[in-house]
Parts: structure tokens; sequence; C-alpha cells
């Protein structure tokens, strides 16, 4: 077998299966790729390494076949299956030009067993066989079907007179861990752009206490798979058996398969920002879109339906052809095209000044002074605003903890005073390996919050979040801390919570969202509708005269102020005429990872991890990875820069609207 046989692989299968025409895209150095599909972070991030040599410890006696090369890993494999029973790691398979490695293979005679792992979180009870109500398959399970079906498709045509079965194997979050210290036997090692799991010497299947990982069969999910269609082209569904053979076909001979455009471009991969310069990387995205609508570079230079914020109707604005936003009308976004009134803007204003960038008041942003200093009218000073950074971890700290448990580990504390000052108060990091932060989290948040009665500040509910299952864990606590009861009243004073589905708990100190308040008073072209702390900050940075006079000079920095910056920063600063990003101004938390790869943490990472992609992933490095002090250090230093900047962006964004508010109330 030729070693240049361009192989449909599993990877590239799931690609093929979100859009044909990724295929071309992929692994050409001339296009750019904000894929995190192999990257450390999101694996770090995600736990999927460790979770991967937890199945194998699951399967003893496995023989792991981890040559590169295809055809050394093929006739390894095939000489393996020569036994009656064997089990396989990585096992490798092909037919035609289509390659798997299956995570764990089982032979039982003339029965095959693929098993695919997935550090993907799982509940019997919630998720039963991965079908709807309506006998579907579940959104979030497909893509992890469809790989595991491919593998079956592959494995039954290379290996006739074999019954082959699917299992998908996923950590289970009905069971808890049995042994302490569970994680800490699962080290990451990083060598350059790969990871490899180092497990602590005299790790047994029975030293793993009660099994964390359940193996599901998924033959019928399999079947309802290869009996159904995959998208080739354009309103082309084909036969499972026919699409896998036009994908593999179309990359061994490296020819593009039409593009599909839909909603899912916006978060392509192979996406610039902006058309490319001819010295950047190649955008697929601008290809396909320029081949299927006939553009050229201005009209992307427009707002397009894409763009619209919280928007689901734009696969069916995209085939009516409505491409642009411009040409969005009020009827498609089911509005009456009346100002916002006292409560704010609804999800319509925000999607229809995206469309037609007229508002109230005219001006280069929109701006509710009045419903503003309303909602603000019952602010007690001083103001705290705080951010949290957890992680989910798949494999428990301790004894009792179930997968993928929330851990608290950093939180970032600002307080503005009536007069103005502004004060990084305090601040809280624990990354110690394989110490349960959450109760010191949350004792060092009531020392911080409990010295008066201001007002709390968050951005999103996911704070709010946090807090409350902190307080669920704290009550079904086995062993609960002496000072339970006061940490559960302070969570309880500052939160909000539903008691039932008509009734909803807010506690006297309930914190105030200011992305609630960003929502209903603030729009800013620049963001499309977002109110995402990272899109509503720049966006201020430009719109606002207080921001740009306060943080134009290096004032911000020293003792008294910041507990990060000791040498005074200037916050508000410009780059070829544009005002930039003071999350930019920082440099990147890792030293061996770019700052493009980074700040993508987020994008591709599970929506149940997907807020704080980066900092998981360096939480997950201190973990896990034996790092020098001085670059544990460093990382340390940059989780703690990155966390003040988000309270003090908080902070920017009530001094910004403060100093709008009152200009509103003089005109």
């Amino acid at each position: 077998m030729n070693q240049s046989i361009r192989y449909l692989t599993k990877s590239r299968f799931k690609l093929a299966a979100e859009c044909p025409r990724k295929l071309y895209y992929t692994g050409k150095k001339g296009y750019l790729d904000r894929s995190l599909d192999d990257s450390f972070l999101a694996a770090l991030a995600e736990g999927g390494y460790q979770v991967g040599e937890l199945a194998c410890l699951v399967h003893p006696g496995g023989i792991r076949v981890d040559d590169l090369d295809h055809d050394v890993a093929l006739a390894k494999t095939a000489e393996l299956l020569q036994q009656d029973e064997v089990t396989i790691f990585e096992a490798a398979i092909a037919f035609g030009s289509m390659f798997v490695r299956v995570d764990v293979l089982r032979k039982i005679g003339t029965r095959i067993e693929i098993i695919e792992v997935k550090a993907k979180s799982y509940s019997a009870k919630k998720d039963g066989d991965f079908t709807g109500a309506k006998g579907q398959l579940k959104s979030e399970f497909l893509p992890y079907l469809q790989d595991v079906a491919f593998q079956r498709y592959v494995a039954q045509n290379a290996l006739p007179g074999r019954q082959v079965h699917a299992f998908l194997m996923l950590v289970d979050k009905e069971q808890f861990s049995t042994v302490d210290g569970l994680n800490q036997r699962f080290k990451v090692v990083v060598e350059g752009r790969r990871l490899r799991v180092q497990v602590e010497p005299g790790t047994t299947l029975d030293s793993l206490g009660q099994l964390l990982l359940a193996t599901v069969p998924v033959d019928e999910q399999v079947d309802m798979i290869l009996s159904d269609t995959l998208t080739v082209g354009p309103k082309e569904q084909r036969p499972f058996p026919e699409a896998v053979g036009a994908f593999a076909l179309a990359y061994s001979q490296d020819t593009p398969l039409p593009p599909v455009p839909s909603s899912a471009c916006s978060g392509c991969q192979f996406k610039a920002p902006s058309w490319p310069l001819p010295e950047q990387p190649k955008s697929g995205f601008h290809e396909c879109w320029s081949q299927a609508f006939n553009w050229g570079e201005a009209d992307f230079s427009e707002a397009t339906v894409l763009d619209l914020w919280n928007f689901r109707g734009k696969n069916q604005l995209i085939e009516q052809g409505v491409l642009k936003a411009k040409q969005v009308t009020l009827e498609d976004l089911k509005f009456d095209g009346e100002d916002p009134g006292i409560n704010g803007m609804t999800r319509q204003h925000r999607q229809w000044y995206v469309c037609q960038p007229e508002w109230p008041g005219g001006g280069e942003y929109y701006f509710d002074g009045a419903g503003y200093l309303s909602a603000r009218a019952g602010w007690k000073f001083p103001l705290h605003c705080i951010d949290f950074e957890t992680s989910a971890v798949a494999i428990p700290f301790a004894s009792g903890r179930h997968p993928y448990e929330l851990t608290a580990f950093q939180f970032s504390h600002h307080v503005v005073y009536e007069d103005g000052k502004v004060e990084h108060r305090s601040q809280w990091l624990c990354a110690k390996p394989g110490v349960d932060p959450n109760i010191d989290f949350v004792r060092a948040l009531c020392i911080a919050l409990d010295k008066d009665n201001g007002t709390i500040f968050r951005w999103s509910a996911h704070e709010n979040t946090v807090l409350n299952k902190l307080r669920e864990e704290l009550l079904a606590s086995a062993s609960p801390p002496q000072d339970k009861d006061a940490l559960v009243s302070f969570i309880e004073s500052i939160t909000s919570r539903s008691v039932s589905s008509k009734e909803k708990f807010h506690g006297p100190r309930t914190m105030v969202d200011l992305c609630d308040i960003a929502e209903k008073f603030y729009f800013h072209p620049s963001t499309n509708g977002s109110n995402s702390l990272k899109k509503v900050l720049p966006a201020l940075m430009k719109s606002s005269t207080a921001l740009r006079e306060t943080y134009r000079k290096a004032n911000y920095g020293g003792m008294g102020v910041s507990l990060n910056f000791v040498e005074p920063i200037a916050w508000w600063q410009e780059r070829d005429g544009e005002v930039m990003d003071p999350y930019a101004l920082l440099p990147p938390v890792f030293d061996d990872v770019s700052r493009d790869e980074a700040d993508a943490a987020d994008e591709g990472l599970s929506e149940e991890l997907k807020e704080g992609g980066a900092a998981m992933a360096a939480y997950a490095r201190l973990q896990f990875e034996d790092l020098p002090d001085a670059r544990r250090a460093n990382i340390e230093s940059a989780l703690l820069r990155y966390c003040e900047l988000d309270t003090l962006a908080m902070v920017m964004a009530i001094q910004a609207w403060d100093h709008m508010a009152a200009a509103t109330a003089k005109s």
C-alpha cells in the first residue's frame, strides 16, 4: 500500500459531515485554520487524553498500535487480528482510501467490537439511547455517533465475514470516584505540539475504584445513520455509502466539493475575520461564498445575515437568497419596528440595528440614558465587580466527587467607591495539583465581599450558576465543613435561583447582571448585537470619551490600584488609527502557544465547557503537567492579569455608561 494515499480518516470524515467543502481546506498550509481539533489546549481542557488512558486501563492486556506509518500500522493490526481473541488500542483499518484508527477494538472469535472513547459526559437517566421525543438522534451526540458509524462502515467492508458491533465509551456522570487523588494518576507530558499521558506506575483496573466510564451499545443508532443520507452539495443528499465514497474520492484527488453555505459558516475554522490580504493565509469561507454567490471583496465589507445576534432563521434567509443584513426585513425578524420602551431593547431591536443602523437619537451608537439611570437607581456604594474562572475535570479530585463536577479555582474583585476611586481589592487563585479548591473559594469570596453591603456585579449568568452549584455541593456533602451553614447563607444572600417553575428566589444582595444592562440599554454596531464582555469592551473604548481620557495615560497599576500590574499601563491605545482591544495588550497566557490559538480555545470546546476555555486549559496544565517552577509562576501570573482585566472591564463599562447617562441628562 502506498503511504502517499490521501486517506479519508475519522477526523476528515467529521469535517465532511459538517461541511463537504472543508475537506479541500484541511491540512493546506496556505489556508487559515483556527481548528483546535489537534490542539493540546482543547484536549487539556476537555480531559480527552486522560479519559483515553483510563479507557485503556479498563481493558487490561490490550496491545497498542502506535506506529504513525499507515502501512506498518495496518500490517501490525492485521497480524494481531489473526489471534482468536485480542484487544487492540488504536487498531488501524482501511477500506479503499478510507482509514480509521479504532480507540479500542476487541475481537472474540468472529465478533469485532469497535469502541469509540469520548470525553463526553453521559447520564443513562437523561441521555438514554441518544434519541429525542420524536425518535430522532439527539444533536449533541450525533457527531460521536456518526464517528463510530464511519468506523463500523469501514470495518465491515474491510473485514468481511466478521460481525462488527459499535459502542461509545463515555464519561458516566451518575458515577462517583471511590478513590482520592485519582486525577493525579494521569499526568500530561507535552512534547512539542503533541500530548501524551503518563500513568502513575502501579495503576491498575483494581486501583481505579468505581468505574467512571459507561460503555453504551449503539448498533441501532449506527444502523439509523448508515441507512440515512449525508449532505454532499447544495440541496444534494446521498445515501451514507455513496456520500462517504464521494468524500473519499474528493479528498484522495484533492478536488473541492461544492460549497454549502449555511448558518454554520459563522463558526467555520477556515474563516478569516475579513477579506485576506495577498500576504495573509487564504480564507476558505470567503472562497466558498465568492463561488456560491459570485461575491467580490466589497460584498464582504457589509454585514451579512451571519452577523445577526441570537437569530435562528439564518438558514431560511440564506436559502431565500437573503445574504446581507441590509436585505433583512422587519417581517423576517417578526418585529414591529417600534422604538425601545421603558424596559429597554429587545432581541429584535438589537437584530434590526445590525440590519438598519439607525436608532433613536442617531449617532455612532445607541444608549438609553434614562433606562440606565432607572436601573442604576438602586445601586449601593461601594460597587463590587467580580469574575470567576472555573473548570470541569473529567476525572475527579477526590472520593465522592462525580466526573465533570464544577471546580472554581479563581476570582478577581474590583471595587468602585462613591468618589470614583477604583481599586483591585482582592483576588484568589488555587491551582495546586490535586487540591479541590471549591470550599476555600467560597470562604475567600465571602471574606472579600462581606465587609459592606455594596452592590455586587457579574457579567452574564456564570457567577450565579457557579455559586448555586457550590451551594448544592455543600448541602449534599457527606462530610461538610464546620462553617457549612455560614457559607450556604452567604451564597443565598447574593444569588438567585428557581424554587419552582413559577417561583424564583432572590437573595437580599442578589448580584446585578451587567450583561443584562448592556443588552437592554447599549448597542454599538461593531458588536453585531453581541453582549459578550470581550465584544462590548472594545466597543466602549471606541465610543466613550470618558474611557479615552481616563485610560489613555499610563496611570493604572501600582500599590492601591492593582494587585498584578506593578508598572502602570495605559489601557486606551491606538495603533494604525484603530483603538486597541485592551485584551490584546496583555502577553499570551502560554509562551509555547500562539495568541490566536489561545483566543480560539473557547470555540474548540464542547458547549458544556465553552466559557473560559483558555483559562481552563491553563488550569489543566497547572494540574497535570510537571512544570518548572518558573513556567508555573508565569502561567499563574498570566491568569491573574487576565482575570483582573475582566473585572476592570466591568468597571470601565460602569464608568462609560455613567458618563454617557450624565451627558444625556444634560442635553
